[in-house]
């Protein structure tokens, strides 16, 4: 026993394990700026949102004259309506996944991928590696991209997503050509926003996230 070596002690690199729980804190500060930016963005475009009952005022609809009419109405109601349109095609939408729990498992399934396999990772992070092999970032990109194709085109996803857009599509469609615009009015700062403002969190939160990312891979 006295000629018993001595047990060797782990030894841990302190740089390393600095850079793997800074990779982690980033990649997870990602994540909560990223949703963060959609729940403000949505909350605020909803704030904007027309009053319901202004919208379903039976006083104000009526049956247009000619096609050339029910366009000009739908695009003026579009322009004064955006955001409840926008709430009424994406209400469409949730209903009709909650309707498909496979089309929902699916797409969650696909969005968690983008999200962290590509999305989220850092420049730093090791590569992925899956059954032995490992696999690079332009590998992983084209793996997601064939796989959101199959998904939405190959599978019965791409039917459900857009039979429920054609579905949404047509409600606003009858709305704005059945109502008369006549009492609607927009206001110089509104006309010059429209709809991006509802969707800024492309721009905003998830570029200021991505592009150093992106800059990074190339």
């Amino acid at each position: 026993m006295a000629n018993s070596s001595p047990a060797i002690l782990p030894i841990s690199n302190p740089q390393q394990s600095a850079a793997t729980t800074a990779d982690g804190q980033q990649s997870s500060s990602a994540v909560r700026v990223f949703f963060a930016g959609i729940s403000e963005t949505v909350r605020s475009g909803l704030a904007n949102r027309r009053p319901w009952p202004e919208l379903v005022d039976r006083s104000s609809f009526s049956k247009p004259e000619s096609v050339s009419e029910a366009t000009l109405r739908i695009r003026k109601n579009f322009q004064y309506f955006r955001i409840n349109y926008f709430t009424i095609i994406t209400a469409v939408l949730a209903i009709s996944l909650l309707t498909n729990p496979f089309s929902l498992i699916v797409l969650a399934g696909l969005l968690a991928g983008w999200m962290f396999l590509y999305l989220f990772r850092q420049a730093s992070d090791p590569p992925l590696v899956v059954l032995g092999r490992q696999f690079s970032d332009r590998e992983t990109l084209f793996f997601l991209v064939v796989s959101t194709v199959v998904v939405i085109f190959l599978t019965s996803v791409g039917s459900v997503l857009v039979s429920a857009l054609l579905v949404g599509v047509a409600i606003v469609c009858a709305h704005g050509a059945l109502r008369v615009p006549e009492d609607l009015f927009l206001d110089e700062q509104e006309q010059s926003t429209g709809a991006s403002g509802f969707l800024s969190f492309f721009t905003g939160a998830n570029a200021a996230i991505s592009q150093p990312q992106v800059a990074a891979r190339v």
